[in-house]
This record gives structure tokens, C-alpha cells and sequence, in this order.
């Protein structure tokens, strides 16, 4: 092979898979480390969907009121738990600790918590309860009734929020050197996609399972089995590769040395709530980024509920339910994977940051239009839909998938690039203190925006299928200010990058003069 071209193998290799050799030590168990944490992920987040929504007296109305009532407060309990056990324990301890006591859990719940369902369920007091209250508080008393189902829905909440963003985030931004954070960090994200691939088809395998089973068999029981006993052993396989990492990697002045991982790491600033708002209201442009955020948390809430609402009417059984969200896991990762390979870059470079920006609320808003066109006047379309061998219900159900897939896949390769790249021409202060001011107000509006609006909602119309048209109208009105606000953002962004390329090449001009002004006076 010539040299030229050996020159340009190397230039894609690097471009395609940028990691020499010798770092596959520390990359491989990191990657594998994530595709197990995520592959736990992806089997909790459809179970406990599956387990909520189709569980006796429930459904989907009950979701916004878990998310406010019980994800919100335990996980605060929890935060404030592990922050005393930090001062206590040490990092290798904190971490096997956590992870061993999610497994304890789920195990407890498999063996004990669901075969005695019927004791442990006060369905009575459930009954008598609603019997008082409005219709709207259906789903309040939904979670009183199925109380350890909404535990169990709660810790696997928690999963993803402790294990991916405490523990997996913690320990690579802990141990990942800058240089090799650019690197790695994007293939930690193909990793935790591929993962997918894999829990979507365990779950469908063994949810299917109940086509095998004689009649009487408690076939949802078996399945719940299953799925916990794989949570349980990637557990266990989390924890091997941790071990590993620590005894075997970290020792190696290659890939670790804490003094200089402290030297390149800054501490990002905490803001309290009030000083994110007032930070937010004195910068346009980061207040443009913060809408940005909250419109996508606030968006992909508001549809999901009704979207699992749809999906309870079409698969009503526990089983069947479960084996969708199999095939829905899949075609996500799936989609991601190829969006964030071949898509998400060259739009960016091709057509800009405006059309990457705008790409994921557009396909929202279509997607939503379609979706809830054939929810809002399914009976209208019943004729026109039968002409195509279909029902309105699957039609919604096609198009609630199509936005949930499109709008995660497009996130990962689009939302979040653009997001990035529009905090690159601020100066450092407003980079830092706009970072921290959106974590904190994005993260809490953006998860419990779309829960409270619906809960209230619910409480004042009685129904999940009866609050869906101002739903539908709140959607459109949070995805109109999403555009609007990124068309805003996009004119401010290129003004200030093209200020920042000009301050750059007067910077290098004022060099280039005084190079010469010195040579002149040297000859």
C-alpha cells in the first residue's frame, strides 16, 4: 500500500472509529458497562409501563399523577440519601451499595411483593375510595390500589436517573481524560442504543411466552419473572465490570492519573432555582435555549400518556402490551443508531444549525397532528380507515410510535448537537452559568411540566380520554413557541459566531502584524 494511501485509510479510521489500540483497555468494559446499564433500562421502563397501565382499575391516567406523587418526592428522598452516604462510603463502596440495592429490590418484588398481590392490594378500600371521590382522581386511587405496582414503577424511574446519570455519567466524567472524553463519549451513546437492539427482543421473546402456556397459567407472572431475573443478573454483570475497571484500568498511569483529570475538569457552578429564573431573564439568548429544553420535555410528556392511553385500548393484556414495547424499544435503538451515524451531522453541516434545530419539533408536529386527528375523531374515520384494512385505534397507535421513535432518535441525533453547539460563541461566564441555570430549570419543568398539566386536567375532566383535545391544543401551542423560539435563537447564534469569527481573525491579523513589525526591526 503506498504511503498516500496508507495517509488515507488512516484519515477515515479515525474518522469512523477514533481509538487507537492500546485504549480498547479502557474503552470496551466502559462501553459494555453502558449497554448493561441501559439494557436494564430499557427492559424496567416497558415493564413498569406495561405493569401500571394494564394492572386491575388502572391505566394510563394514573402515569402524570405516579410522576408527581411518587418519582418525585422518593427520588429526592433518594438524593438526599446517597449525598449522606457519599461522606461515608467511598466511591467502589457507594456504587455496589446503589446497585446492589436495586437488585434486592426487584428480586424481593418477583418472590414476594407479586405473588402476594392480593393481600398486599387493598382493593376494598381502593373500591371504596373511588366510590367517593370524582372520576378525575381515577388514577390517584389507581395507585393506592396497585400500591406495590407503583413501587415497583417508581425504583425503575430511579434506574435510569441513578444508574445512567449518577453512577455511569459520575464515573466517566471521573475517570475520562478531555481528550478522550471527545472520543468515547459518542460511542458510550451507540453502545447504550445498541443495547436496545438486545432487550427489545428479550422482552418480546419471553413475553410471547404466553402462546406456550396452558390455560390458567399465569402467564404475565412468568414473564415479570424473566425480565427481572435478566435485571438481576446484568446486575450482577455491572458490578463484575466495574471490579474490573477499577483493578485493572485505573491502575494504569495511561488512562488515569486523578491529579491531572483535576487539573482539566472544572467544577460547574450550582444554582438554586430562583437564580437559574433570574439568570435565565436577563439573557435572551439563554432564555431562547432554556425554551428550547423545557418545550422538549414538556412535548414528549403530554404525548406519551395519551400515546400508552391508546396503546392500553389496542393490547389490553399485560403480555401483548409488553411484546409492543419489545418491537418499540428495537425500531428506537435501531432508528437512533442510523440517525446518529448518517443523519444528524451531515444535516447540520449540509443545511446549518437552524434546519437541525428545527427538524425535532417539525416532526413532532406532524406526527401530532396525525396522532391525535385519529384519537379526537376516530368515529368520524371509521369508514375511510376500514377502506385501508385498518382501525382508527391502530392508525393512532401507528402514529403515537412513529412520534415517540422519530422524536427520541432525532433528540439524540439533532436536538442535542444543536443544543450543544449553541452555547459555543457565548463568553465563558454566560457558557458555564447558562449550562447550569437550563440543568436545573429545564430538568425539573421539562419532567414534571407535562405531569402536572395533565393531572390537572384529569382532576378537572374526568378522563384521560376526555382531556386528549386540550391536550392536543396545549401540544401544538408548546411546539409553536418551541419553533419560535429556535428561529430566535438560530439569527442570534449566527450573529454572535460571526462576531466570534471576526474578533478570531482580528486577533490573528494584530499577530501577524506584530510578527512582522518585529522581523522588519530584526533585519
Amino acid at each position: 500500500m503506498s504511503e498516500t494511501k496508507k495517509t488515507e485509510f488512516g484519515r477515515w479510521r479515525s474518522f469512523f472509529w477514533p481509538v487507537h489500540n492500546f485504549e480498547l483497555k479502557k474503552l470496551l468494559p466502559m462501553f459494555f458497562l453502558f449497554f448493561f446499564i441501559n439494557f436494564n433500562y430499557t427492559i424496567l421502563r416497558d415493564t413498569k409501563d406495561a405493569l401500571i397501565v394494564t394492572a386491575p382499575g388502572s391505566g394510563a391516567e394514573a402515569i402524570p399523577f405516579l410522576k408527581v406523587w411518587g418519582v418525585l418526592p422518593i427520588a429526592v428522598i433518594f438524593m438526599v440519601v446517597y449525598s449522606k452516604l457519599s461522606n461515608v462510603f467511598s466511591k467502589q463502596k457507594l456504587f455496589y451499595s446503589t446497585i446492589g440495592f436495586f437488585i434486592a429490590y426487584f428480586a424481593i418484588f418477583t418472590l414476594l411483593m407479586y405473588p402476594n398481590r392480593d393481600v398486599l392490594h387493598p382493593t376494598g378500600a381502593a373500591d371504596s375510595l373511588q366510590a367517593f371521590l370524582p372520576d378525575g382522581f381515577r388514577g390517584l386511587v389507581a395507585l393506592f390500589r396497585n400500591w406495590t405496582y407503583a413501587l415497583f414503577y417508581v425504583m425503575s424511574e430511579l434506574w435510569g436517573s441513578v444508574a445512567i446519570s449518577l453512577l455511569f455519567w459520575g464515573f466517566a466524567n471521573d475517570t475520562t481524560k478531555v481528550s478522550e472524553s471527545k472520543r468515547f463519549y459518542a460511542l458510550f451513546g451507540l453502545g447504550a442504543n445498541i443495547a436496545m437492539l438486545f432487550s427489545g427482543q428479550a422482552i418480546i421473546y419471553f413475553s410471547d411466552i404466553r402462546s406456550k402456556l396452558p390455560t390458567g397459567v399465569d402467564a404475565w407472572g412468568i414473564t415479570l419473572n424473566w425480565m427481572v431475573a435478566m435485571v438481576c443478573a446484568s446486575g450482577f454483570i455491572i458490578m463484575g465490570i466495574y471490579w474490573w475497571i477499577n483493578r485493572n484500568v485505573l491502575t494504569d498511569a495511561r488512562f488515569y492519573n486523578p491529579d491531572e483529570i483535576k487539573r482539566a475538569k472544572k467544577e460547574k457552578p450550582k444554582m438554586s432555582l430562583k437564580e437559574s429564573f433570574v439568570y435565565l431573564a436577563k439573557s435572551k439568548y439563554i432564555l431562547c435555549l432554556a425554551i428550547l429544553v423545557i418545550a422538549y420535555g414538556v412535548a414528549i410528556n403530554l404525548v406519551e400518556v395519551t400515546w400508552k392511553g391508546q396503546l392500553k385500548l389496542q393490547y389490553p393484556n399485560a403480555n401483548e402490551y409488553q411484546t409492543f414495547m419489545g418491537r418499540f424499544s428495537q425500531i428506537t435503538g435501531l432508528v437512533t443508531i442510523l440517525m446518529m451515524l448518517f443523519v444528524g451531522s451531515n444535516v447540520i453541516r449540509r443545511f446549518g444549525w437552524r434546519t437541525g434545530a428545527l427538524i425535532t419539533p417539525v416532526v413532532l408536529l406532524i406526527t401530532g397532528v396525525g396522532f391525535f386527528a385519529f384519537v379526537i375523531f376516530r368515529d368520524s374515520l371509521t369508514a375511510l380507515v376500514a377502506m385501508m384494512g385498518a382501525t382508527p385505534l391502530m392508525i393512532a397507535v401507528v402514529f403515537g410510535t412513529a412520534q415517540n421513535v422519530m422524536s427520541k432518535s432525532a433528540k439524540y441525533s439533532l436536538f442535542d448537537p444543536t443544543k450543544e453547539m449553541a452555547y459555543i460563541p457565548l463568553d465563558q461566564e454566560s457558557k458555564v452559568k447558562g449550562k447550569a441555570a437550563i440543568d436545573v430549570v429545564g430538568a425539573r419543568l421539562g419532567k414534571s411540566g407535562g405531569s402536572l398539566v395533565q393531572q390537572g386536567l384529569i382532576i378537572a375532566c374526568g378522563s384521560l380520554g376526555a382531556i386528549t383535545p386540550y391536550v392536543a391544543c396545549i401540544l401544538f401551542f408548546i411546539i409553536f413557541a418551541w419553533i419560535y423560539a429556535a428561529n430566535s435563537l438560530s439569527k442570534r447564534f449566527l450573529d454572535l459566531s460571526a462576531e466570534k469569527e471576526e474578533q478570531a481573525k482580528a486577533a490573528e491579523a494584530e499577530v501577524a502584524a506584530k510578527g512582522a513589525v518585529e522581523q522588519g526591526a530584526t533585519s
